[in-house]
């Protein structure tokens, strides 16, 4: 079976692995001149840089199988991790139980609140019936104002900006659920991973084996549309480097794009698939690296739970893995989830920066503008979904309205957050749906 795949992300290239690896033909196209999607790097001093921060934890099983099949599982790297919470003009780190206890901005009883909620919601397994209930809500009703206030509502406000009081509590729920099975034995400490060769390495490396077996991996490669007749997909329009549009054949398209997109991509579609799609609004991750001279702080994860700053995270990636192997550089992400009315969102990147680095010295007083020696600005569309309330009623359906057409993308990942280890699931997963529904064709 040859399957066309518009999209060379996680999910795609998920998807094109396990076809080619049960004897199919996928042939990947990837309008970007990278692989990788959200996880796609740079070069920053002589080695490759997420654009977006990236790690793993240790229940993120599908892409570390995915690792060890491509022969990279032996460079993961488990580290422990190093969170902190910015509130108040100080930095308090935010690991283990004993930091949430000496965890001052609130009171000793919220404190203790806050950790029966998260040991709850850990153990907890019925999201659905959660289904009905913003965060907002649930966690000011059961961990208290004050410790919504200070940390969870801050932090909601920076994921999901003017959406953030729409979240649905599955959401949160999934979010507690990561963070603590990703912990060992006492829950004390945190492991996060992260491929030795960045996670670009992962996907180059599995596109490169798919192009092996007999698949087809095709970067700077735009889909104009998907050829559909008589309700049925047939192929693709495709323009290749240096070629001009051509038709191609296929016995199934799975499009991995946005749902914003893919209307774009065929004839007009019934009014309810095409409301669902129109129905889930996207926030876009905009982000500024910086390489710095010296570190700014010892957290690798800052998490800002201070509305007057206009970022919600400073993720120190070289306090994860060291500044040597990026030449020296100290490399710190200052991250923002924006929607697209956001006045941020239109700045110039010399504006945003601006913005920002007065505030970085609230961070850090010795800060200063002379520690930087490069920075980067990176704008990733379609970064977060907002998940409202009864989300589950929201997601279109995989199998699209159009026979042999299917699509999957982040809006379908649910109640887990959108992230590469269940966009390499999904695309997994959908390769053998599309195996079962074809089997006997």
């Amino acid at each position: 079976m040859k399957v066309g795949i518009i999209g060379g992300g996680a999910l795609g290239l998920g998807a094109a692995w396990e076809l080619v690896q049960q004897g199919h033909q996928p042939v990947v196209y990837e309008r970007a001149p990278f692989l990788g999607g959200q996880a796609s790097t740079f070069d920053v001093g002589g080695a490759p840089l997420e654009r977006a921060y990236h790690h793993l934890f240790t229940s993120d099983t599908a892409i570390l199988e995915l690792a060890e099949e491509v022969g990279l599982g032996h460079k993961m790297r488990w580290i422990d991790s190093k969170m902190g919470i910015f509130r108040n003009g100080k930095i308090y780190k935010f690991v283990t139980p004993t930091d949430l206890l000496k965890f001052s901005a609130i009171p000793l009883i919220d404190r203790i609140r806050m950790g029966f909620v998260a040991l709850y919601l850990s153990r907890y397994k019925n999201w659905r019936k959660l289904e009905n209930v913003t965060a907002s809500d649930w966690i000011r009703k059961y961990a208290g104002p004050r410790a919504y206030d200070a940390v969870w509502g801050p932090l909601l406000r920076g994921k999901f900006g003017e959406y953030y009081d729409k979240v649905a509590m599955p959401w949160f729920w999934g979010k507690m659920h990561t963070r603590f099975t990703s912990r060992g034995k006492g829950m004390a400490k945190e492991k996060l991973g992260y491929p030795g060769g960045s996670f670009g390495e992962i996907f180059d490396r599995t596109a490169e084996l798919i192009r092996e077996k007999g698949g087809e991996v095709h970067i700077d490669a735009g889909v104009n549309k998907v050829l559909i007749e008589d309700g049925v997909a047939r192929g693709l329009e495709v323009e290749l480097p240096g070629q001009g549009a051509k038709e191609e054949n296929f016995d199934v398209v799975l499009a991995t794009v946005p749902s914003y997109i893919f209307p774009k991509l065929v004839p007009p579609l019934p009014a309810d698939y095409l409301a669902k799609l129109e129905g889930i609004k996207y926030l876009a991750a905009v982000l500024i690296v910086l390489e710095l001279d010296q570190p700014l702080s010892s957290v690798y994860w800052l998490n800002i739970a201070d509305n007057s700053i206009p970022f919600v995270g400073v993720i120190e990636h070289t306090n994860f893995i060291e500044p040597e192997v990026y030449g020296g550089n100290h490399i710190v992400y200052i991250a923002n989830y924006l929607s697209s009315e956001h006045p941020l969102f239109h700045m110039k990147d010399t504006e945003l920066l601006e913005e920002y680095l007065p505030h970085l010295q609230r961070i850090n007083p010795n800060f200063d503008r002379s520690w930087i020696r490069k920075w980067h600005y990176h704008r990733v569309a379609a970064a977060q979904p907002v998940v409202e309330v009864n989300y589950s009623q929201r997601i279109p359906d995989f199998q699209t309205p159009f026979d042999n057409l299917y699509l999957a993308n982040t809006t379908q990942i649910y109640p887990e957050d959108r992230g590469t280890n269940y966009s390499v699931r999904l695309g997994r997963e959908m390769a053998n749906r599309i195996i079962s529904d074809h089997k006997g064709d």
